[in-house]
C-alpha cells in the first residue's frame, strides 16, 4: 500500500507540472512611484515651480519622473513648451507599473473623455491652478490663400474674451489691426463681448502688400491690456500673384463651382478668381458679389491661364471663346441618375489618380449625355455607368486642339459631394481636381512637382508643422532648410510609414527649401496657443487608489513541487530496495 500511495504521488505531481495550472496572487504596491509632470504651456509660470517642487519631493524617495505634453518624454527642468496636454499615453504607460502613479498639472488636460475610467481613478492627481485672470484673444483668421495685386483681401477674423472679469482688462474698445513686417496694412476699430467669440470681416486691396509672392500677415488685437498677450495675435499665409492663373465663370452659381473653386487653389496652389451669373446677363465677382463689367470679364479671360466654365458653359461664352489658354468645361444639367464612376482607363490622367479608392465614392448626381460620345480627337479618362448598369459614359474627356490649347470636359454634376463627405471620398476629388489642373497646365501646377507639402501653413505655438508626402515615388528623408530674418536653419524631415513628417520649431515665420527640388514657400509658427487661454480644469485633485496588482504564476513557477515528485519516486525505490522488489 505505501508503495502505491508513493506512485500515485509522483504520478501526480508530474501530471500537473505537464498541465502547469496557473493562480493568481496580489503584489505589493512597491516603493518606486512614478511622477507624470505635465509640460504644457499653460503650466508656464507660478504652476510649473510649484509642480517642480513636487516633482523633486518625490524624486527624493527614488520615484521616476516623466513629462507629458504632446508626447511623452524623459524629465528634465527646462520650461514647458507643448501646446497641448495628452495624458492618457503616459497613463497607459504607467498603467504597468506596480508603483504609485502621481500627476502633477493644473487641470487643463485635453483628452480626459478619452481616458478610460478605471485608467482615470488609479492616480493621485495633485492640481497646482492657474491664477484666475481675464484674457482677450484672437480666435482665427480665414481667408483666401492666393490673390492677385487687384484683389481685395478679405479676412474673417475671430476674436473674444475668456477668464474672471475685474483683473483690469482696461477699455472694451480695440483695434484689429493686419501687419506684414513693420508695415501696417489694415486697421478697424471693433468692441470685445462681454464673453465669447465673435467675428468680423476686415478688408484691404492686395496691392498695399509691398512685394509678390508669399507673404505672413500677422492679425493683432491693439491696445488691449490683457495678462496674456501671447493669444492676442494670430498669423496668416498668403500669396499674392501678378495675375490670376485661374478664372471660373459659374452660372448659375451652385455647389459644384463652390468645392472647384476651394479645391482648385488649394491643390494648384494658384490664384482663383469666380464669375457669378446671378441673373441673366448680370454677372457679378463671385467673392464680394459686386457687379462686374463685360471688358473685365473678357480682360479675366484673356489673362487667366486655365478658365472654367461650369453650370451651363454656353452663358460664358462670349468671354471664353476667345481664350487660347486652357479650357476646362463643366456642365451641370445632364441626365438625373446614380452614376458610379468606374476605374479610368489608360490616358494621360491615368497615373494621377491611381491611388483613389473608387468604391468609396457616393455616385454622380447627373451626367450631360451627348447624342454622340466618340469623338476621335478626345481621349476619355473616366467613365460613369447609370445604376452600375448599361453602357458606360465618358464623364471626363482631354482634346488637344490647334494651336496648342489643352481643352477638358467634365459632365457629371454631383462631384463636390466627394468633397464634402471627407476622408477618402475628398482625397479623391482633390486627386481628379489636382490632375485635370496639371494636365491643362501642362505640368507646372504645384501638384506634379512637389514631393512634400506641409498640411498647415501656420500651427499653434508647441505643435509640430507636418508635411505629407505626396509623390508617387517611396518616401524618403528630404532636407529642408529654414530662414527667418537672419537666421538659417537646416533639418531633416523623416516620414513614417503614413508619409507623414513632423518639425518643431520655436515661434517665427519661416521660409523653407527641401533640398534637390522645387518645393518651397513659408510656413508660421504662432505665439498664441490654447494653452493660453484660460479655462476650467478639465481635471481635479484625487487621492487615486491601490497600486497592487495581481500577476499570474504557474505550478512550474513552484519549486516544492519539484521536490515533491522526486522525493516520491525516490522513497519509493528505497521501499522496493529493501523489500527486495524490482
Amino acid at each position: 500500500m505505501p508503495l502505491m500511495i508513493l506512485r500515485g504521488i509522483a504520478v501526480l505531481s508530474l501530471l500537473l507540472l505537464l498541465w502547469n495550472p496557473a493562480s493568481s496572487r496580489l503584489l505589493p504596491a512597491g516603493d518606486q512611484p512614478i511622477v507624470l509632470l505635465d509640460a504644457s504651456l499653460s503650466m508656464t509660470g507660478a504652476p510649473w515651480r510649484a509642480a517642480l517642487d513636487t516633482a523633486r519631493a518625490y524624486a527624493r524617495r527614488r520615484a521616476v519622473v516623466w513629462r507629458f505634453g504632446t508626447v511623452v518624454t524623459a524629465f528634465d527642468t527646462a520650461l514647458p513648451g507643448a501646446g497641448a496636454s495628452h495624458l492618457a499615453a503616459a497613463l497607459e504607460a504607467a498603467a504597468g507599473r506596480a508603483g504609485e502613479v502621481v500627476v502633477v498639472t493644473d487641470g487643463d488636460v485635453d483628452d480626459v473623455a478619452a481616458i478610460p475610467a478605471d485608467l482615470l481613478r488609479r492616480p493621485r492627481v495633485i492640481v497646482q491652478p492657474r491664477a484666475p485672470f481675464f484674457d482677450a484673444y484672437v480666435a482665427s483668421v480665414e481667408g483666401a490663400r492666393h490673390v492677385t495685386r487687384t484683389d481685395t483681401i478679405r479676412l474673417r477674423v475671430s476674436y473674444g474674451v475668456a477668464g474672471v472679469r475685474g483683473s483690469g482688462l482696461g477699455a472694451r474698445n480695440t483695434s484689429i489691426t493686419v501687419s506684414v513686417g513693420e508695415r501696417r496694412l489694415a486697421s478697424q476699430r471693433v468692441r470685445l463681448p462681454d464673453s465669447g467669440t465673435l467675428s468680423t470681416d476686415v478688408t484691404f486691396p492686395a496691392s498695399r502688400i509691398p512685394n509678390p509672392g508669399w507673404s505672413v500677415l500677422e492679425v493683432r488685437l491693439d491696445g488691449v491690456r490683457d495678462t496674456e498677450p501671447q493669444d492676442d495675435a494670430r498669423l496668416f499665409a498668403i500669396d499674392v500673384s501678378l495675375e490670376p492663373a485661374a478664372v471660373i465663370f459659374a452660372s448659375p452659381p451652385d455647389w459644384e463651382a463652390r468645392f472647384l473653386a476651394r479645391t482648385l487653389s488649394d491643390v494648384a496652389r494658384v490664384p482663383v478668381k469666380v464669375f457669378v451669373e446671378t441673373e441673366p446677363g448680370r454677372w457679378r465677382d463671385g467673392a464680394t458679389l459686386a457687379p462686374a463689367a463685360t471688358d473685365v470679364l473678357t480682360s479675366a479671360a484673356a489673362n487667366a491661364r486655365l478658365v472654367i466654365a461650369t453650370g451651363d458653359p454656353e452663358r460664358a461664352r462670349a468671354f471664353t471663346s476667345g481664350s487660347r489658354n486652357a479650357l476646362l468645361v463643366w456642365p451641370t444639367n445632364g441626365q438625373p441618375g446614380d452614376w458610379y464612376v468606374e476605374r479610368p482607363p489608360s490616358s494621360p490622367l491615368t497615373a494621377a489618380l491611381a491611388g483613389v479608392i473608387w468604391d468609396s465614392l457616393p455616385p454622380a448626381t447627373a451626367v450631360f449625355v451627348q447624342p454622340h460620345d466618340s469623338n476621335p480627337a478626345a481621349t476619355v479618362a473616366l467613365v460613369a455607368r447609370l445604376a452600375r448598369r448599361g453602357v458606360p459614359r465618358p464623364i471626363v474627356t482631354l482634346e488637344e486642339r490647334n494651336g496648342g490649347q489643352r481643352v477638358a470636359t467634365v459632365r457629371a454634376a454631383g462631384l463636390w459631394r466627394w468633397a464634402f463627405r471627407g476622408g477618402a471620398a475628398q482625397e479623391g476629388y482633390r486627386s481628379v481636381v489636382a490632375a485635370l489642373a496639371d494636365w491643362l497646365l501642362r505640368e507646372r501646377g504645384a501638384g506634379a512637382r512637389e514631393r512634400a507639402v506641409p498640411l498647415a501653413l501656420e500651427v499653434a505655438n508647441g505643435l509640430p508643422l507636418v508635411w505629407r508626402w505626396t509623390s508617387e515615388d517611396a518616401a524618403r528623408p528630404l532636407a529642408v532648410t529654414l530662414r527667418t530674418g537672419a537666421t538659417t536653419r537646416t533639418d531633416t524631415l523623416r516620414f513614417d510609414a503614413a508619409g507623414r513628417a513632423e518639425l518643431l520649431l520655436p515661434p517665427g515665420a519661416y521660409r523653407y527649401a527641401l533640398s534637390g527640388g522645387p518645393e518651397q514657400g513659408v510656413v508660421a509658427v504662432e505665439t498664441y496657443s490654447e494653452e493660453w487661454l484660460p479655462r476650467a480644469p478639465a481635471l481635479s485633485a484625487q487621492p487615486g487608489e491601490a497600486t497592487s496588482r495581481f500577476a499570474s504564476i504557474g505550478l512550474r513557477d513552484r519549486w516544492w513541487l519539484f521536490v515533491l515528485a522526486i522525493a516520491a519516486l525516490a522513497t519509493e525505490w528505497a521501499l522496493r530496495r529493501r523489500q527486495g522488489l524490482p
